[in-house]
């Protein structure tokens, strides 16, 4: 009985040893014909087969803005004082002071997608900033570079690479700030 119960084991261990044995060869030969196939070097291209080509540059999606300054008279921001928010207060006057420079701004919101804004001045136009933080950031960055000299393609690139992101609204809460 010992003897057929150590042949049996042996007969097994030996049959999954063939098995597992043939699986390995058909997944290494498998791997094996798929990478001649696909990758072979430049070398070994025929003449009418090219590389394959790299994976396309990805453009970043800008939002509506204005290339260049306004030719005539834009359209007046609300009134900063129909807000009851302190912050919006401020931050709207800030942009009435600023409208030449917040037309020539993309709005990362993307409300030109969803209200056809043209640039970031439109969201000062209507009550769309009051509710948007990243609309607020983007005019107290464009207020803050414009007063320090930066020119509206300068802050664009500062708005486009994400500069707004750091901009800390909380000094704006607390109380109206002065008008310059």
């Amino acid at each position: 009985m010992r003897g057929e119960i150590s042949m049996n084991f042996a007969i097994r261990a030996a049959l999954v040893a063939a098995i597992s044995a043939v699986g390995i060869l058909g997944v290494a030969s498998g791997a094996a014909r798929a990478q001649s196939n696909s990758s072979a070097p430049e070398s070994q291209l025929n003449p009418t087969q090219t590389a394959p080509a790299a994976p396309p540059v990805t453009k970043i999606d800008l939002p509506a803005f204005h290339l260049t300054a306004p030719k005539g008279a834009l359209p007046a921001t609300l009134d900063p004082h129909q807000f009851p928010e302190i912050e919006n207060q401020n931050i709207y006057a800030l942009a009435a002071k600023e409208k030449a420079i917040l037309y020539q701004q993309p709005c990362f919101c993307h409300c030109d997608r969803e209200v056809n804004h043209k640039s970031l001045l439109d969201c000062y136009v209507d009550t769309h900033a009051s509710v948007c933080m990243l609309c607020k950031k983007e005019a107290v960055l464009a207020y803050t570079e414009s007063q320090q000299g930066k020119t509206a393609a300068q802050i664009r690139q500062d708005i486009i690479d994400g500069k707004w992101k750091a901009v800390d609204l909380s000094k704006y809460d607390d109380s109206v700030l002065p008008a310059k």
